[in-house]
């Protein structure tokens, strides 16, 4: 299996996440008061609030797909202010992972991953991806799902897992 399909599925799921921006937006609406108040919403006062959730989200599938592959990743600075902001965050992220194919993750067996906070340490490539890149991105997407349904948002398993490609 190539890891390309890790980037699939992180792609997919950044998709779902613009769709519970969607419900946020109409769940704050329906109750009268603007949205971007949900931004800094937290689970706990020690935990990142919503809009760095989303966030970091979108920089670990970025960057997970960018490291791996050795391409560059691009910038975006986290000045996101409002629900329509996040939603244009999440689909630049969603267009940079579209540039991937399967052919970019090929070469990826002997490439390794080093990060400054690292050390001077490393990893292979796959163990990034399986050991770092993918639990970061599914901390960050789950703890902006569960801000959510705390914020009383109608989300449920369904617009976590979106679509499923049953026949």
């Amino acid at each position: 299996m190539t890891p390309h399909v890790l980037v699939l599925e992180m792609k997919k799921l950044l998709r779902n996440l613009d769709g519970w921006l969607a419900k946020a937006t109409a769940h704050a609406e329906a109750r009268k008061y603007d949205p971007s108040v949900l931004l800094q919403t937290r689970l706990t006062p020690d935990m990142f609030p919503f809009v760095r959730q989303v966030q970091s989200a979108c920089d670990s599938a970025k960057y997970a797909a960018a490291r791996v592959t050795g391409k560059d990743s691009p910038s975006h600075p986290d000045t996101e202010a409002t629900v329509a902001e996040l939603s244009a965050r999440i689909g630049k992220v969603v267009e940079f992972l579209d540039t991937f194919t399967a052919a970019d993750f090929a070469a990826v067996d002997g490439r390794t991953v080093s990060l400054p906070r690292w050390e001077g340490k490393s990893m292979t490539a796959i163990d990034y991806l399986v050991e770092h890149a993918m639990p970061n991105f599914f901390f960050h997407l789950t703890t902006a799902y569960a801000i959510l349904r705390q914020a009383g948002v109608e989300v449920g398993k369904r617009d976590y897992l979106g679509t499923l490609s049953q026949k």
